[in-house]
């Protein structure tokens, strides 16, 4: 995205781009949670001057924690982070184990930055798994059996409630 075209008052979509009013919160299509304008344009203020936010968080800074989750999965997406120029760190949970085996660990992120790093988890998730390739946009669709049509959650296709299945992708609801 072009840093001419973002408008701060604005917010938009970490996924597909789009814009929307600054009280909207969810992107209509991505179903994703929107980015502001400020937030984008800080960002690529630092990627234009190639500034890269320290990797290391100071003890002192705030910060809040984002995810918990296996030591491997939350050193992905600390990588993530990092290669977006989000600082973070992984730390064990008040009283948790080392995390080594099994237990959870947290990834933490500066407060100042968790916007910014919970956008760039957001297209993580869409990437890994698979999901931008999909078209959700009538996965809220519910089979409503009173109805005299419905709409099929999995492709969109408007059929009658007198049959169970989607005659289009076959998707049954019987």
């Amino acid at each position: 995205m072009n840093p001419h075209d973002i408008d701060a008052e604005l917010q938009y979509c970490p996924r597909c781009g789009d814009e929307y009013l600054a009280e909207i919160r969810t992107c209509a299509a991505c179903a994703v949670e929107l980015i502001s304008g400020a937030v984008l344009l800080a960002a690529a203020q630092k990627q234009t001057k190639h500034q890269v936010t320290p990797v290391e968080i100071d003890a002192d800074e705030p910060v809040v924690a984002l995810r918990n989750g296996p030591l491997p999965q939350m050193k992905e997406l600390l990588a993530a982070l990092r290669k977006h120029g989000v600082a973070g760190r992984i730390c064990k949970p008040e009283g948790g184990a080392c995390g080594c085996k099994g237990p959870e660990v947290m990834l933490e992120v500066r407060q100042s930055e968790a916007q910014a790093a919970m956008a760039v988890l957001a297209e993580e998730y869409w990437r890994t798994t698979g999901l931008e390739e999909h078209d959700t946009r009538f996965a809220g669709a519910v089979f409503d059996e009173q109805a005299e049509e419905t709409l099929c959650p999995a492709c969109g296709t408007r059929f009658s409630t007198s049959e169970t299945t989607c005659p289009d992708c076959g998707l049954c609801f019987g």
